[in-house]
């Protein structure tokens, strides 16, 4: 069968690829277009996309009938693909699920005791010469341990998240989730507002998707207390990227941690030259280890289809 990457991914797993099926990779790190997404349908027996490829309803109605019948995606996360689309039209759709859950989570926790503790304001400081020596009240950051989180969205990075801040630092944990969940630690399940109120620290790790778009805005920030930091490692555009900017501008939260953006890869100048801000490139899963998993799960999901088994992987 004809296989394309999206693009290309380690070098372990395009090797593995290209032992079982006809391989295309696409020469650039640019999601896929409307019309890449059209003419891969109609060329491709299998495919491997991955974050921004533009796989929407409006892609599977220009193909008609498209020969591709699976899109294997790389990631947990399929927001950029229409899933009733995609079936209707026949094409099945599968993710990478557990294989992205400690490395998010442990980017996540990055986001938290950075900002908290003021590290990327630091660094910047000692980089440009600036910092003059220790004293007593040297840039005092907010003490993580003991603290209340929140966690936006308990599935399983969610509950890894909840159980670092748990066991590594004694936090009380709430979480805001459409179900009840049953967890090997101490966890109180609230409403929104609830647990905003409460918490010293907010984690956002909900999916992406039309049915959290905006879930985070401006009522929320201004349910949060003013001392509080917020993190988010879920999608861009489950945030109201306007409403957290001026909540910062406006000290209605302390700070925020932000692994991914509204319009990545564009990140707002006002958010840029914020010092309470703690801005990565999208760095969720980026350990080789994790990325080589995430390639042999999607490689997986294809052989099964080749097959003409049932993938493992087959999103909700």
């Amino acid at each position: 069968m004809n296989l394309l990457m999206s693009r290309r991914l380690p070098d372990s797993v395009m090797s593995e690829a290209e032992a079982c099926f006809h391989v295309t990779c696409r020469a650039t790190t640019l999601p896929m277009d409307h019309g890449d997404c059209v003419a891969a349908l109609e060329a491709y027996d299998l495919i491997v996309p991955t974050l921004g490829d533009a796989f929407t309803a409006q892609a599977f109605d220009a193909a008609g009938q498209p020969r591709c019948k699976l899109l294997a995606n790389f990631g947990v996360g399929y927001n950029h693909i229409d899933v009733p689309a995609a079936r209707a039209a026949g094409v099945a759709v599968t993710n990478t699920p557990g294989a992205v859950t400690d490395a998010t989570a442990d980017i996540a926790m990055t986001l938290i005791l950075m900002t908290a503790r003021r590290a990327g304001e630091g660094e910047r400081l000692v980089r440009a010469g600036q910092w003059t020596g220790w004293h007593p009240t040297q840039m005092l950051g907010l003490h993580v341990t003991g603290k209340t989180v929140c966690v936006i969205g308990m599935g399983r990075i969610g509950q890894a998240i909840a159980r670092r801040c748990h066991f590594g630092f004694g936090c009380r944990i709430l979480y805001v989730n459409r179900s009840a969940k049953q967890v090997d630690f101490p966890a109180e399940q609230r409403d929104m507002a609830d647990a905003l109120g409460q918490a010293d620290i907010v984690v956002l790790a909900t999916p992406g998707g039309a049915e959290t778009y905006h879930l985070i805005g401006a009522d929320a920030f201004a349910a949060m207390q003013p001392d509080a930091i917020f993190a988010n490692i879920s999608r861009g555009d489950v945030v109201d990227e306007t409403a957290l900017i001026d909540a910062l501008q406006t000290r209605q939260i302390a700070g925020a941690g932000l692994d991914v953006y509204e319009h990545e890869p564009a990140v707002p100048q006002a958010l840029r030259v914020m010092d309470q801000v703690t801005l990565l490139p999208h760095l969720g899963t980026a350990a080789l280890e994790v990325r080589e998993a995430m390639g042999r799960m999607a490689l997986a999901n294809c052989i099964a289809v080749s097959e003409g088994r049932a993938p493992p992987n087959p999103v909700p």
